[in-house]
C-alpha cells in the first residue's frame, strides 16, 4: 500500500512538472505601457493578455517604465535586471515594445544606431530562446499629446519605416499597435500611455497576433 501511494506521488509530480514544462512561454519586454501600472498587476496589458490566451501560456512582464532601445539612451532597457531576466527565462515568443522613449530629443540624436541597437538585442534575447521561437516587434500606440518629450512625429516617420526593415533584416513578425488606438484618444489620458481599456486593446491584438 505504501508503495502504491509513493507511486501515486511521484506520479503526480511528474505530470504537473511536464504540464508546467509544456506551457508556452511568453516574454513582453518594453517601457512603462508594457509595465503598465506594475508588473505583477492584472490591468498590464501582458497580464490582461494571459487571461486572454488562458492556461496553455505563460506570459511574464519585463516591463520597465521610461526605457530606450538605444545603448546610448538616457535609460538603456539593456542595463536592466530585467533584460537578464528575459534571457533567462527563454521565452517560445519574445514580444518587444520599446522605442517611444527614444524618440525623445536627447535619445534620438543617437538615431543613426537604433537599427543596429534593435537587430543586436534581438539576436541576444534569441541565443536564449528555443530555436523555432518567435520574435515579433511592435509599433509603438499613438501619441496625442508631447509629454515628456516624446516626439509622435519622429515614431511615426522615422522610426516606424526603420522598425519596418529592422523586421525584414530579422525575419521577424510586425505588430501594428497604432492603427487600433488611432481613433481612440480618450483612452490614452495622458496622450501617451493607455488606460486599463486601452490595455486591454494592446493585450488583444497582441494575442491575436501570436496565436
Amino acid at each position: 500500500m505504501k508503495s502504491l501511494l509513493i507511486l501515486f506521488v511521484l506520479t503526480f509530480a511528474f505530470s504537473f512538472k511536464a504540464a508546467a514544462q509544456s506551457k508556452i512561454k511568453v516574454a513582453c519586454v518594453g517601457n512603462s505601457i508594457t509595465q503598465g501600472p506594475g508588473r505583477d498587476n492584472p490591468d498590464s496589458y501582458p497580464l490582461q493578455m494571459q487571461a486572454i490566451l488562458g492556461d496553455k501560456y505563460d506570459v511574464r512582464n519585463f516591463g520597465v517604465s521610461g526605457r530606450t532601445l538605444l545603448k546610448k539612451g538616457d535609460y538603456p532597457f539593456w542595463d536592466e535586471p530585467q533584460f537578464e531576466e528575459t534571457k533567462s527565462f527563454a521565452p517560445d515568443i519574445l514580444i518587444i515594445k520599446l522605442g517611444t522613449n527614444d524618440s525623445k530629443p536627447q535619445n534620438w540624436k543617437h538615431k543613426g544606431e537604433f537599427t543596429a541597437d534593435y537587430i543586436e538585442m534581438i539576436e541576444a534575447f534569441k541565443k536564449s530562446m528555443p530555436k523555432k521561437a518567435k520574435v515579433y516587434i511592435c509599433l509603438p500606440v499613438p501619441v496625442f499629446q508631447g509629454n515628456f518629450d516624446i516626439n509622435s512625429k519622429v515614431i511615426l516617420n522615422e522610426m516606424r519605416p526603420m522598425l519596418m526593415e529592422i523586421a525584414k533584416k530579422t525575419k521577424t513578425i510586425i505588430i501594428d499597435l497604432y492603427t487600433p488606438l488611432l481613433d481612440k484618444s480618450p483612452l490614452l489620458p495622458d496622450g501617451i500611455h493607455p488606460n486599463k481599456e486601452g490595455l486591454g486593446i494592446v493585450a488583444a491584438e497582441v494575442a491575436k497576433a501570436i496565436r
